[in-house]
């Protein structure tokens, strides 16, 4: 049964947050609440317990250290998209969050939240995969290839708490989306990288969750360019298929966004 009861908290440290986790029933993180809030609206959920972290100290920050990116969980969008250090260190991510959603929503959203949240049309996703980043929880490091487990799926414990994430920095990159012309999500989103240890091609919005596109790694690691990748072709299984366009229809944006995506990397 719904109902719009629930308790809310605003906790002074990341340890009385996980406190208040575990001694709530079906307690719930709110970090920007640009996806927990709007489920709520719509009685798709009702929580327990809300544990705000958006006051949290110490969660805002982005920093260089040791050809990293350091960014703090608790850092919105529009503030990654601004800082003069991501635009000298990854200007690919910068871009990237320049275009989710709209005004509000990045000022608002977190990088934390995304990550957390895992929504299969998210841009930060793709970012994590194809940087080769590692996220740091109140418990642990993971790495993202062992974060995302599937849609609306990471390796998260119930209470752990996405504490920054670390992104190497690439020597080139870039991220291009198709979007949803009402939502802003990523109908299919490509970032491309270019490390030291080779190329990596991450997929947001085509499949139920983040993935990589191995064929596409190999041939741009021998020629980076977009006509390496353009008679590459993935399959359509498994892919997302709804009213705004069929999984064939995705597969095909795979290849273009991808050649889209490289291109951008060598302006």
């Amino acid at each position: 049964m719904y109902t719009a009861n629930f308790r809310y908290s605003r906790p002074k440290t990341l340890a009385e947050a996980e406190a208040l986790f575990h001694a709530g029933v079906d307690a719930k993180y709110l970090a920007g609440g640009q996806t927990l809030i709007p489920t709520m609206k719509a009685r798709l959920a009702a929580p327990s317990d809300l544990i705000d972290l958006s006051r949290l100290p110490g969660l805002s920050f982005m920093r260089e250290e040791s050809n990293a990116l350091i960014i703090g969980a608790g850092t919105c969008h529009a503030d990654v998209a601004a800082s003069p250090v991501v635009k000298k260190a990854i200007p690919a991510l910068a871009d990237l969050a320049g275009g989710i959603g709209d005004t509000a929503v990045r000022h608002r959203g977190t990088l934390g939240g995304s990550v957390a949240n895992n929504d299969p049309a998210a841009d930060y996703p793709a970012a994590l995969i194809a940087l080769g980043a590692t996220v740091k929880t109140t418990r642990r490091v993971i790495l993202a290839e062992d974060f995302f487990t599937g849609m609306f799926a990471t390796a998260l414990e119930p209470s752990e708490i996405v504490t920054e994430v670390s992104f190497p920095t690439p020597s080139r990159a870039a991220y291009v989306k198709f979007r949803n012309p009402a939502s802003r999500y990523a109908m299919v989103g490509v970032f491309v990288a270019k490390r030291t240890d080779g190329v990596r091609v991450a997929i947001t919005g085509a499949g139920h969750s983040v993935f990589r596109v191995p064929e596409m790694e190999a041939a741009l690691a021998k020629n980076f360019t977009p006509a390496a990748i353009a008679g590459i072709a993935i399959s359509s299984d498994g892919l997302n298929g709804d009213l705004f366009g069929s999984a064939e229809y995705r597969a095909h944006l795979v290849t273009v966004m991808a050649k889209r995506a490289v291109a951008a990397a060598l302006v």
